[in-house]
């Protein structure tokens, strides 16, 4: 859905850019002096660029987002394989002073950390990034 919108937005920009570009060379090119062209470089040529540019860059990222996601057999969008998903470990869960988060071991924000205690019993939220 979202990189349909992308798409779309960017087929539109680049389009309204080449249009603003097309009507400011046809301006320009009606002028003899170049005081008088001026105005047309600076309401149409130089936006249209800028709009074919805006909707290259969206063009971009729409082919970015469509290699970065694929879609499963039901239908449903995947992240690929090399994105690392929560980490697994088993060991007993930590916490750290003052913390309101349990993580698991391998957590990034608790590996390493030498403050880093067993959970226990105490109620603490699951950590978002870990997900224990």
């Amino acid at each position: 859905m979202r990189t349909s919108r992308l798409l779309w937005a960017g087929l539109a920009a680049a389009a309204c850019g080449a249009v603003l570009c097309v009507a400011g060379w046809y301006g320009v090119s009606g002028e003899r002096f170049a005081a008088r062209q001026i105005p047309y470089l600076a309401s149409c040529t130089v936006p249209g660029a800028a709009l074919i540019v805006a909707g290259a860059v969206l063009l971009a990222r729409t082919a970015d987002a469509e290699a970065a996601v694929r879609v499963n057999g039901t239908g449903q969008e995947t992240p690929p394989a090399d994105e690392p998903g929560p980490p697994s470990s088993d060991g007993p869960l930590l916490r750290v002073p003052g913390g309101t988060l349990a993580h698991r071991p391998d957590c990034p924000l608790v590996a390493g950390r030498p403050d880093a205690r067993p959970a226990g019993g105490a109620p603490l939220e699951p950590c978002p990034v870990c997900e224990p």
